[in-house]
């Protein structure tokens, strides 16, 4: 290994090892262009993998970009089962607004609605499963973050962070190091110091005849 290399590994946030063990670096046998940039690899079977450096750097920059913000003001969308305990978690820790299960249809956009909400950035977990909450932020402007696989189109999407968005133990590990980093960007962590749980704490519980 280069000498660049082992300080790349070095550096990361988790070691590469463990974004690879918990199948966030495997993507899906569709790219769309856009994605193609994230990709550094073809499988036999025809699955793309995703850079994990390059899964780090965007992990990064959307945590620093997100404590920006007001906790309460953060909005964390999951249609997506695997995705909604994650942002449960997320939520618990940081303090933001988990939307999880379906998104109806003016929660941004109409006040006269009860469980309208005004946030000032939207993370979600799928552009495809979460598109009403995309819609909805860009019609008020508001800035969105979304983890995106190699088949999802990110249009109207500020922030993109690849990686594998439908996996169970990907998307705990995901948002186990996205609250991590925004903890630690706002000093409630120390830059060395880990959240209480593992990251196998914000997996979704699935039952037993599931896979």
């Amino acid at each position: 290994m280069s000498l660049r290399g082992v300080i790349e590994l070095a550096e990361t946030l988790v070691p590469v090892d463990l974004y690879r063990k918990m199948g966030v670096v495997v993507g899906t046998q569709i790219c769309t262009k856009y994605m193609k940039r994230f990709t550094y690899k073809i499988l036999p079977e025809g699955f793309y993998l995703l850079d994990a450096a390059k899964i780090d750097e965007r992990l990064r920059i959307a945590a620093k970009f997100l404590s920006s913000f007001e906790p309460g003001k953060i909005a964390a969308v999951s249609v997506r089962v695997y995705g909604q305990k994650p942002v449960q978690m997320m939520c618990k820790y940081v303090g933001c607004m988990p939307i999880i299960g379906r998104v109806t249809p003016g929660i941004f956009t109409n006040p006269r609605l009860s469980h309208y909400v005004e946030p000032d950035v939207v993370i979600v977990t799928d552009p495809r499963t979460d598109r009403q909450a995309i819609v909805e932020a860009s019609k008020v402007g508001v800035p969105v973050v979304a983890f995106a696989d190699t088949d999802n189109k990110v249009d109207l999407i500020d922030l993109v962070i690849p990686a594998n968005n439908r996996g169970r133990k990907s998307l705990a590990l995901l948002y186990w190091i996205l609250t991590r980093e925004i903890l630690r960007n706002r000093g409630i962590l120390a830059p060395d110091q880990d959240l209480d749980v593992p990251p196998e704490a914000f997996m979704a519980i699935v039952a037993s005849s599931e896979t």
